[in-house]
């Protein structure tokens, strides 16, 4: 498990000033490093597809949209499938969470993609609801806010009725020991465990049916013991720019030893968890990439960008297999979060449109 942000080993920091970088055409290519940029390989062909799971019906050459999920009031900061239904879960700033259930459609106005109605709207947190984890058997879910509270879910049925009379049940719990906002949840599928990191610069680890945690440190690494392993050791030149410090979105390989890294200088870096060195750095998007999702089979990679796009990169030679430009700019931010259904050829992205879209 692995933590961090602005020390330049996890989190999520919100740099407006990171906006104005160009000054002119001729200094494009410089100051977005559109050299490397342009080497990428972009790739729609057979030979590329994407298979999500081990049925042959999942296979894809390529994603496209077709579901929006529209019903939220602000940007959406996060989302999270159920791991087995097709359910999804979305976070805003609007301080509420929704369930909406890909299978419970009405036709668009305007356009072939379907729109998905919620089917239930989560109300506790006073503030914008800034991360959200889901367990894993998908009974519970848990949200993290900028209020410093963790709120602990009890999943309605995804066949609920929208106007049922309100359900008491479905906040189990408040997780309360952060004092300031929460920026990110993982669940340790091992144990069961939770761990949260926050702007107080602490990392807790909690057993949800507890309401105090188990480990309060600045830095975890092994869940059982509290101690850190390996810390991920910047490379001087490679990451000596000031953008190249903040880390947006750290994820793990699910059968490597590798940690991936998104950065705010528009940078994917890849690093070896046994000893802790860079083993591969590329530019990949056009502006800060502010989330990564990795395929249950751990064979592609999807990164979100303030840019507008998606990508989608073939993890065993590191190219580009698709872009899809999903969301519109607001206040210089876009898509604030990608996902992989754990069992089914779902994509999704969150943006600060306040929409959240699902490809298949």
């Amino acid at each position: 498990m692995l933590t961090g942000g602005e020390d330049n080993m996890t989190g999520f920091t919100d740099t407006p000033s990171r906006r104005n970088m160009i000054s002119g055409d001729e200094d494009v290519d410089s100051s977005l490093g559109l050299g490397e940029l342009a080497q990428l390989t972009v790739n729609n062909e057979a030979e590329t597809a994407y298979d999500g799971s081990n049925t042959k019906e999942s296979y894809r050459k390529t994603w496209n949209a077709k579901y929006t999920l529209r019903s939220h009031f602000d940007g959406v900061r996060a989302l999270a499938f159920h791991p087995q239904e097709p359910v999804l879960i979305t976070a805003s700033e609007d301080h509420t969470l929704k369930l909406w259930n890909l299978q419970k459609t009405v036709p668009a106005k305007k356009s072939a993609s379907l729109d998905v109605e919620p089917l239930y709207t989560f109300r506790a947190h006073s503030g914008p609801v800034m991360c959200l984890a889901m367990s894993t058997n998908g009974e519970q879910c848990y949200s993290g806010g900028l209020d410093s509270m963790i709120n602990v879910w009890n999943l309605p049925n995804s066949n609920i009725d929208p106007y049922d009379s309100y359900d008491p049940t479905v906040l189990k719990g408040t997780l309360e020991g952060h004092t300031d906002a929460i920026w990110g949840l993982a669940v340790n599928h091992t144990h069961g465990h939770l761990v949260s990191s926050s702007a107080d610069g602490t990392v807790k680890l909690w057993a949800p049916q507890a309401k105090t945690p188990l480990l309060k440190t600045c830095v975890i690494y092994d869940t059982e013991t509290g101690k850190p392993i390996v810390k991920l050791e910047q490379a001087s030149q490679e990451m000596g720019g000031v953008f190249a410090k903040y880390i947006n979105r750290v994820i793990s390989h699910p059968l490597l030893p590798v940690t991936i890294t998104a950065h705010e200088d528009r940078h994917i870096r890849f690093w070896d968890n046994t000893n802790g060195t860079l083993v591969h750095s590329m530019v990949a998007h056009l502006d800060a990439v502010t989330s990564l999702a990795i395929d249950s089979q751990g064979l592609y990679l999807l990164s979100g960008s303030h840019d507008s796009s998606i990508r989608l990169w073939n993890l065993d030679n590191k190219t580009c297999v698709q872009e899809i430009t999903a969301h519109r700019k607001k206040f210089d931010e876009s898509i604030l979060d990608v996902s992989f259904h754990p069992s089914r050829p779902y994509i999704a992205s969150a943006g600060a449109d306040a929409l959240a879209k699902v490809f298949v």
